[in-house]
């Protein structure tokens, strides 16, 4: 039985997302502590500002060449040779592998050296003595593309086995070792704030090391291989371009935004990140985790010529996604300054600081429905083998949100920021979708869109009864300290939570089918019990 239960969990894809989810909340779960660390240890300052701009230029390399464009042009690359040649397909992917390290040590070293005067640009609302303890920073952090360069290329051969227990647990180590550096670098005397960089680094090595077992044992063996001209590398090369220039907007994006903020009141770049990362921790537990578990069935689906499968697995991801995250949404969006006190509220992270970073979150949350869906939207474009639809529509919408931050930021503040990306993040989403619709058809979005609307009213309902256990719970609760707002953010969740599931099941959402099937069949074995007896 635990065999048979085992093997579903790495060959099926609900098994792929069940590993996935379930490290993504232990891994989000350590970024909460994380975060709460860095807010008790530096309070929403200059410190932090520094520390997260740091992240700018790592990020726009990481994120650009390698985050989400390896595994884009990788997988259905490796598996189609996979399927006719196991021998070649290994020798493309030690040449993917060594052309990115020796690519990111040389457009690392580039950053490295003209860091100063890209920083000055970024952050030129910073002092020159937050200037340069971020450029100081960016350097250290530097060090770590070169291990996530490696880790997610063994990631992608993971995925395309689908053995996701070593990929699924690499976030987890990433973030035990960025906390490592808070605990036990940050406080030596020689290090201070740089403890911080270094913790980036000792992360990333992790997320790297973890993974190298399970990659052996599916057969890679690392050799030093550079062949530029093979069919297969100038095929990942021309997908990975598309995918490139659609994550390199992201990354300017995030910038713009970044360049900004430093010019709002100090803290800004602190808060908008801290909410940014609360409101993402439904994001990578659902959205990303079952868009990272779809993705080989639908490139295996489009690479057989099985359409209506590819169709049925978008739709029922899809709908799964929005089944998970809506309900999200709303109780993030009620329950915004108690998550915000819960997770940050302790050392110099005070009441202000507070205030600003749940009304960033609130704006965020409005629009973790689109977020959600964007990767698995975009995923079934790369199936198909078009990298370049994402990138057209991810431009059109940087240009949305460039605009959107400067009126917003400047009239709301940093929440401003956060509106603006909500705003574009939608847009997005919208596009990708409509732009399906018409290779999909209409039959599945409509069955898309009747369960949005289904999962819409549902949520209200469980909204009212969140909002009625909120007050009713406040005056039984000392609000002013922790374990007061800890109750009523347990007890509003709960209500809620129940509320939905009972609603779900009693109007038989199929995305609750399954649940629903589990509880019949509990309720028939208890009844042939109870007819035995008698």
């Amino acid at each position: 039985m635990f065999k048979s239960f085992r093997h579903k969990l790495q060959t099926t894809v609900l098994g792929g997302a069940i590993i996935i989810a379930s490290f993504s909340i232990v891994s989000r779960l350590l970024g909460l502590i994380r975060d709460r660390l860095l807010a008790a240890t530096f309070g929403a300052g200059d410190e932090l500002d520094c520390y997260y701009a740091a992240f700018r230029l790592p990020d726009l390399i990481f994120n650009t060449f390698v985050l989400g464009a390896i595994s884009a042009a990788l997988i259905p690359v490796f598996l189609q040779y996979w399927n006719k040649n196991k021998e070649e397909a290994w020798q493309i992917a030690n040449s993917v592998f060594n052309i990115l390290l020796t690519f990111l040590v040389i457009i690392g070293g580039i950053f490295v050296i003209f860091a100063p005067q890209l920083m000055s640009l970024i952050v030129s609302g910073f002092s020159p003595e937050k200037q340069a303890i971020t450029v100081r920073l960016t350097r250290i952090m530097m060090v770590g593309i070169l291990f996530f360069g490696g880790s997610n290329v063994i990631g992608g051969i993971l995925n395309s086995f689908r053995r996701f227990f070593a990929y699924a647990l690499a976030p987890v180590m990433y973030n035990l070792g960025i906390i490592y550096g808070v605990l036990f670098l940050v406080p030596h005397s020689h290090l201070g704030i740089y403890g911080l960089g270094l913790g980036v680094v000792l992360g990333s090595f992790l997320h790297f090391l973890v993974q190298v077992p399970s990659v052996i044992r599916v057969g890679f063996r690392w050799k030093l291989r550079f062949n530029f001209c093979h069919p297969a590398i100038k095929k990942i090369s021309y997908l990975m371009l598309p995918r490139c220039f659609a994550l390199a907007i992201g990354q300017i994006n995030l910038i713009v935004i970044t360049f900004i903020a430093s010019i709002l009141a100090a803290g800004s770049v602190a808060v908008f990140n801290l909410a940014f990362n609360l409101q993402s921790f439904p994001i990578n537990v659902f959205g990303i985790s079952l868009a990272i578990a779809s993705y080989p069935v639908l490139t295996q689906a489009f690479v057989n010529g099985q359409l209506k499968k590819f169709t049925w697995q978008l739709s029922k991801t899809s709908r799964r996604i929005l089944y998970l995250v809506i309900p999200v949404s709303i109780l993030i969006i009620l329950l915004r300054a108690q998550i915000v006190r819960l997770v940050l509220g302790a050392g110099h992270f005070d009441w202000q600081d507070t205030v600003l970073t749940a009304r960033a979150l609130g704006y965020f949350a409005l629009s973790i429905f689109a977020q959600s869906l964007i990767p698995i939207l975009a995923r079934a474009f790369y199936a198909q083998q078009d990298t370049k639809t994402p990138v057209v529509i991810a431009f059109f919408t940087l240009v949305i949100n460039i605009v959107a931050s400067i009126i917003f930021g400047l009239w709301l503040g940093v929440a401003g920021l956060a509106l603006a990306y909500s705003i574009a993040s939608i847009i997005n989403a919208l596009l990708l979708w409509s732009i399906l619709i018409k290779r999909m058809g209409d039959g599945e979005n409509r069955k898309i869109l009747t369960s949005f609307f289904k999962i819409i009213l549902i949520s209200f309902v469980m909204a009212v009864f969140v909002q009625m256990t909120k007050y009713i719970i406040a005056p039984l609760v000392d609000m002013q300290r922790f374990w007061g707002v800890l109750v009523q953010f347990i007890g509003a969740c709960l209500v809620g939570g129940i509320v939905y599931l009972a609603i779900s099941l009693q109007w038989r959402l199929e995305e609750v089918a399954v649940l629903r099937e589990y509880f019949v069949k509990i309720k028939n074995r208890l009844r042939n019990n109870a007819t035995r007896k008698y």
